[in-house]
């Protein structure tokens, strides 16, 4: 993929499962607990699903007990983008990746404190991973 954000609708559909191009290319929401990232915590990187960028480190991921992948941080440099969300009768802040736009999940206020204080509550079907030294 040269450009992921001019990449055609078309071309998505055929890169991506059904339930990745709903929650990447739809803003979707898998249902909570369901996620293969949610209870994962093997050492490596969270890539995004749709073009591959570096998006989260295994080592800012936790438990939060919210039913998807939670982390108190992304990657370091600009690898995810916020926006305001105000759908579905709600004001939170949607995270989508830098690179292709995919939508990934949303950041909420209510991480660990000593940790930054965020929890960055993001879908798995918006992710895959690589293990460390991979």
């Amino acid at each position: 993929m040269s450009d992921p954000k001019s990449t055609p609708d078309t071309e998505w559909r055929e890169k991506l499962s059904p339930e990745q191009y709903h929650v990447l290319r739809e803003a979707g929401t898998e249902r909570a607990f369901t996620g293969k990232y949610d209870k994962h915590y093997e050492a490596g990187e969270y890539v995004c699903a749709g073009c591959g960028q570096k998006l989260f480190e295994s080592d800012a991921k936790y438990n939060s007990g919210c039913g998807w992948p939670a982390f108190t941080k992304p990657a370091e440099g600009d690898l995810v983008e916020e926006h305001r969300d105000t759908s579905h009768g709600m004001i939170r802040t949607e995270v989508t990746c830098a690179n292709c736009e995919g939508h990934l999940g949303h950041v909420f206020p209510d991480g660990p404190p000593e940790q930054g204080g965020l929890r960055y509550c993001i879908n798995s079907a918006s992710l895959d991973f690589a293990p460390e030294g991979e």
